[in-house]
């Protein structure tokens, strides 16, 4: 190798080092799939015991829109739902008919005006962002195309009609990679809550490295 080269491979491995040791979320693949919530004993969707993307093979996957509908209830917390979306998202990546149905279902739900609208909002902007990110994990189009839909600024604006710091949560993660400017107040918001929610906190803890 020449000393030319050699220099620029110096160059490439220091860079690469200084955005590992200055990038605060502790990401290695899509954040809102890979990476499961801690969800404490609340009920979502079953998954199999060998990593994020195993599913249940007992789980009859033609129930996976009547049952994530019925889970996404007005009591589900925040990071629950997040948790059931991310597990549907993984059935629906080897389950091309109902990611349409999925979404398609999500979708009707958020545009009928309901005392819940906020948390309809947010399903669909969380679900949308979620299959945007897993699009390339699934490959060949198994998941349905989100086009255009602004899934970010679905959850903004679950944020302006509802408070609740898990939602700062959601749009932290969601923001984290790749970064956006609005990553930094998300996080700050999320972490400033935490004292007074320990499931946000033990969330905040797993997907954020300290300072």
């Amino acid at each position: 190798m020449t000393r030319h080269r050699l220099s620029m491979f110096a160059a490439v491995v220091a860079a690469s080092a200084a955005t590992v040791l200055g990038a605060r979320p502790a990401f290695a693949g899509p954040p809102l799939l890979c990476f499961p919530f801690n969800i404490g004993h609340a009920r979502t969707l079953p998954m199999g015991p060998d990593g994020w993307r195993s599913i249940d093979p007992k789980y009859d996957a033609s129930h996976l829109v009547d049952d994530t509908m019925a889970l996404l209830g007005a009591d589900t917390p925040i990071i629950v739902r997040m948790e059931t979306l991310r597990r549907a998202t993984v059935y629906a990546g080897v389950n091309p008919r109902m990611g349409d149905a999925l979404l398609s279902a999500v979708e009707a739900r958020a545009k009928t005006a309901t005392p819940d609208a906020a948390l309809s909002m947010f399903d669909l902007g969380y679900l949308v962002e979620t299959y945007r990110q897993a699009a390339p994990v699934f490959r060949g189009g198994v998941l349905p195309s989100v086009g255009q839909i602004d899934g970010y600024g679905l959850v903004q604006k679950a944020m302006t009609f509802r408070q609740d710091a898990q939602i700062e949560f959601a749009a932290a993660v969601i923001t984290a990679a790749p970064r956006r400017p609005e990553y930094a107040a998300h996080l700050r918001n999320a972490e400033a809550a935490s004292k007074a929610d320990a499931l946000l906190a033990s969330n905040l803890a797993t997907r954020f490295q300290q300072p």
